[in-house]
């Protein structure tokens, strides 16, 4: 048996129920705090561990392009060494006969089907090309003047020299690796397809930042970060790159991470803005930086998501535990409390009863016979007229429920079906946008029971100016599933936005939805059925007419139309026209209807909002 403090004991239902809810207060609020943290520092470690996990593999894959970058590389810089020292390269550049310079194009053409070289071409020491390996095709180097490249001059100072440019003549990319007088041309379009392959953006940038080789073609030329006005300069005059615009990279909104890894935002071609994991790595034996791009925004937000998943599924029984501990202990309270006050009570009533039969003894005696029969012939009246009271109220507002919550009914369950079935499908979305519309339209039919009850106590809402275009558009929301393929019949002209009336927006759609669905009823079957919806202003009035071209309303029927339970209908309750007219009255307005064997036409008339 738990045991309770005095403080405890002495407490009454009241103040413990008092106590009660400000203790759930604080236990959702506290839980509630507890869940957004945990959720938000799921969602951080979710995302750092997989940011490593992705650099970490990142790192493996850009140090493979590297290495196979390098092997690229390493097999023409051989070449240059090999030629300076040939004898027919010293032969043609000596004799310059046209022999000797016939035997080299044929040496050069054949070195180069045998290697990786795109191209390989011997000049003078004035830059002009004496032989090329392409000497046959119609974009030949032979009798071009280079000496302006910075390969060139390189070499001639130095003895060697590398440069990635633009070709004068092809107009094609590639590193030139010069020694004196020879010259090699290598491409990297088999490494940038390799990398393509991957679907991994990757990019050499040289030492200014310009894009030299990348799986991206329409990165190349472009730059890391912006050029200073004297390098692009210097670029331009060197026409290193020809006319690209060296404009920066498609990536924003860097952060950085560590020295080698960066979050980036990047916009690939054909793609939107992705966040990318960047990860740099120097090209060893040469100036450049090899640039990695990782996509991380699906598996960060698949590794958030999972954690958070984790936290929940250990935080959700831990609350439901305490939760239920807290509920026991209250329970237990509440009913020590109950127990008490109903002992106090009883001790209470016995001590004033005894009290009041001693005083009152000798006088109830002369009265008690008297007293009886009056007693007995009261508790019969009132029984009656409880009982009397109860069936009329129970009929009034059981009949107006049961009518007016219908077609809200009907519609959610067409919607449940919807959902049972998109969920069967796994189409998630649509059946959470129905489970959305069953949350609103049984909120619709509380307010709808709370206006009933209000009409039962003879109670009006009101009036305020409404939107008579979203009154018309919500009733035909309300019955669009319950006469899915009949609504091609309703020929909705509706009023401009402008267009208010005065009145309840949900108690004139109650009226909308009884006459748009007889009328609907009535053309079940027909060929041609057309209902037809339109409102018009009339001074300082709207008109607001429903007409169809059904069979019309029986005489006898039409006569008392608006009397209580008069109807034409097998299973209908004939209340829906008495509330609408009810309705209608309560915002000053009226219901006119005409109807013959060439249809029904129903005229409301509805104060304009705004009118003096």
């Amino acid at each position: 048996m738990l045991q309770r403090p005095a403080a405890a004991l002495a407490s009454t239902p009241e103040l413990l129920a008092r106590r009660a809810r400000r203790a759930w207060l604080l236990f959702t609020a506290v839980a509630l705090a507890i869940v957004a943290a945990a959720l938000y520092g799921a969602g951080l470690y979710g995302r750092s561990t997989e940011i490593e996990a992705l650099a970490t593999q990142g790192r493996t894959d850009a140090n493979l392009k590297v290495a196979l970058l390098r092997a690229v590389l390493e097999n023409p810089r051989a070449l240059p060494l090999l030629l300076s020292e040939d004898q027919q390269v010293n032969d043609a550049l000596t004799q310059r006969s046209p022999a000797a310079i016939d035997v080299l194009n044929r040496k050069l053409e054949g070195l180069v089907s045998g290697t990786k070289a795109s191209v390989l071409y011997v000049t003078g020491t004035d830059g002009l090309a004496i032989a090329s390996s392409n000497w046959r095709e119609p974009v030949s180097f032979v009798g071009s003047d280079y000496s302006f490249r910075a390969y060139f001059s390189g070499a001639m100072q130095t003895g060697t020299a590398e440069y990635f440019a633009l070709g004068n003549v092809s107009k094609r990319p590639g590193l030139y690796i010069s020694r004196r007088v020879d010259v090699v041309k290598m491409e990297f379009d088999q490494l940038e397809a390799d990398w393509h392959e991957a679907n991994r953006p990757a990019y050499v940038s040289d030492a200014h930042g310009v894009v030299l080789i990348t799986s991206v073609p329409s990165w190349r030329f472009l730059t890391t970060e912006p050029l200073s006005r004297p390098v692009l300069a210097e670029i331009r005059a060197s026409q290193q790159f020809g006319d690209a615009p060296l404009v920066p990279l498609p990536m924003t909104r860097p952060q950085a991470l560590s020295s080698d890894v960066a979050l980036v935002h990047a916009i690939t071609p054909g793609g939107s803005d992705a966040e990318y994991l960047r990860l740099s790595t120097a090209v060893p034996s040469t100036p450049w930086q090899l640039d990695y791009l990782v996509p991380a925004e699906a598996p960060v937000a698949a590794a958030q998501r999972e954690m958070r998943l984790l936290a929940l599924g250990v935080l959700v029984p831990l609350i439901a535990l305490a939760a239920y501990l807290l509920w026991r202990r209250q329970s237990a309270q509440m009913r020590i409390a109950d127990e008490q006050a109903a002992r106090a009570e009883l001790e209470r009533r016995v001590v004033e009863r005894t009290q009041d039969l001693s005083l009152a003894r000798d006088r109830l005696q002369a009265e008690i016979a008297d007293h009886r029969s009056t007693e007995v012939r009261l508790q019969v009246m009132q029984q009656e007229l409880v009982q009397a009271n109860r069936l009329a109220t129970l009929g009034q507002v059981a009949a107006g429920v049961a009518h007016e919550i219908n077609q809200p009914v009907a519609t959610i369950r067409a919607y449940a079906d919807n959902a049972r079935v998109f969920l069967e499908r796994k189409q998630s979305a649509s059946a959470e946008e129905n489970l959305g519309a069953i949350a609103a339209l049984t909120e619709r039919i509380g307010a709808i029971t709370e206006e009933l009850k209000a009409f039962a106590r003879k109670g009006r809402t009101a009036a305020e100016p409404v939107e008579l275009r979203s009154v018309i558009e919500g009733a035909v929301v309300l019955l669009r599933s319950r006469f899915a393929g009949r609504l091609d019949a309703l020929a909705i002209k509706l009023p401009p936005s402008a267009l208010k009336v005065m009145g309840n927006r949900l108690r004139l759609e109650q009226v909308l939805i009884n006459l748009f669905q007889n009328a609907l009823e009535a053309l079940d079957g027909r060929d041609g059925a057309r209902v037809e919806v339109s409102a018009a202003e009339t001074g300082e009035d709207v008109a607001l007419v429903v007409s169809d071209n059904g069979p019309g309303i029986p005489p006898a029927i039409l006569k008392s139309l608006f009397t209580p339970f008069n109807t034409s209908k097998e299973k209908g309750l004939g209340l829906g026209l008495v509330i609408s007219k009810d309705i209608v009255a309560d915002y000053g307005g009226r219901i006119e209807v005409s109807s013959s064997d060439q249809g029904t036409r129903f005229t409301i008339h509805l104060s304009k909002a705004g009118a003096a």
